[in-house]
């Protein structure tokens, strides 16, 4: 969640560097607002009854609590916002043989279904997190570093999932995290609690993948507290589609500032609680963002 010092209800382009398919950057403009008071920024999904995401919706559309108290929507934008994506990949022995196969084939995919404009980097998860490729790199080199992964190593998901927030943290604009692994952590020094505070404090929302027959429930948090999504998967063979539905769904969400009506005391930050709901929504349309932010 992002406090933004900044003119009330305005979109205005920045440039900032992108990331095309070559690996050769170019300047593209980012939507963000621009503000003269302190805006809120809020990335809500909306998705149908079947999971598909509901397009064409308005400001006057939504509604936000903060705290129970509804809050004026002051800026509104939808569509593409370029994303700042870091892709976790489970490497451990566990996932040797077709499982990792599957994996990077379906990570390389994810890749190329995110735009030009988008910003990535690659996270390998074994005995330790390693950033393998950084958001310098070019797409296609990204695509071969993860075809050069082997197994190793056991599975040290808290912190990975930690570093790869530390490493999105000083990103503007939109940031996401995907991450897919086959089982509980076995190696990390960070607990489970460590992970959903620094999630709670991150901007990012996570998207992570459970593979296997036993589901962390810290997945499932992750997502609730980060606005983003979890998958569970019996199969690692549903991967690929997987991604394709995360990729679609990155590309169809709604950007939500309002100005908090109990205004933001940096000398005395406080936990808020954040609410975001469709006015009229049909039964089984469901609104998904962050659960709140520090203030």
């Amino acid at each position: 969640m992002l406090a933004v010092p900044m003119l009330a209800a305005s979109l205005v382009a920045a440039q900032r560097p992108t990331q095309p398919e070559g690996g050769v950057r170019s300047d593209a403009p980012e939507a963000r607002f621009s503000s003269g008071v302190q805006l809120v920024e809020v990335y809500a999904t909306v998705t149908d009854p079947a999971g598909g995401p509901v397009l064409g919706l308005q400001r006057d559309d939504f509604e936000l609590w903060e705290d129970g108290r509804r809050q004026e929507i002051a800026a509104f934008a939808s569509g593409e916002f370029p994303a700042t994506v870091a892709l976790g990949l489970d490497r451990s022995w566990s996932m040797a043989g077709r499982p990792l196969r599957l994996a990077k084939e379906a990570s390389q995919a994810f890749l190329r279904q995110l735009t030009p404009r988008d910003r990535t980097m690659v996270v390998s998860i074994g005995s330790d997190a390693e950033v393998i490729a950084p958001l310098e790199e070019g797409r296609s080199r990204q695509a071969a570093l993860i075809a050069g992964l082997d197994a190793w190593g056991t599975t040290s998901l808290h912190d990975a999932t930690i570093a790869a927030l530390d490493r999105l943290s000083g990103e503007a604009g939109r940031q996401a995290f995907v991450v897919f692994s086959d089982g509980v952590d076995r190696y990390s020094q960070a607990s489970a609690g460590a992970v959903i505070a620094r999630a709670r404090r991150s901007q990012a929302l996570v998207y992570p993948i459970g593979l296997g027959r036993t589901r962390p429930p810290l997945l499932a948090e992750l997502a609730v507290v980060t606005g983003g999504r979890s998958f569970w998967l019996k199969d690692v063979g549903e991967l690929d589609r997987t991604l394709a539905t995360i990729a679609r769904e990155l590309r169809s969400q709604y950007l939500i500032g309002y100005a908090p009506s109990r205004p933001l005391d940096a000398s005395s930050p406080a936990w808020r609680a954040i609410r975001v709901a469709v006015r009229n929504a049909g039964n089984g349309v469901r609104v998904r963002a962050r659960d709140g932010y520090e203030g």
